[in-house]
């Protein structure tokens, strides 16, 4: 059932960023450069996030199998 949940969050955070994509689309340009790299700082960090989780459960588990 958790696996279920996930599927259905990052079906919602994809709808979400899709429908955001859409909104800078239609703006000027410059606003839409500010926009996109805005986007682009927002995924950058959650990606490194994610990076330090996965490191830290990697450590935990490491330190676990060491015992």
């Amino acid at each position: 059932m958790s696996e279920e949940r996930e599927g259905t969050d990052a079906t919602q955070s994809e709808a979400a960023l899709l429908s955001r994509l859409r909104l800078i689309e239609d703006q000027p340009l410059k606003t839409r450069a500010e926009a996109y790299a805005h986007v682009h700082e927002e995924l950058r960090d959650a990606l490194d996030a994610a990076d330090r989780r996965r490191g830290d459960q990697q450590g935990a588990a490491d330190r676990q199998g060491g015992r």
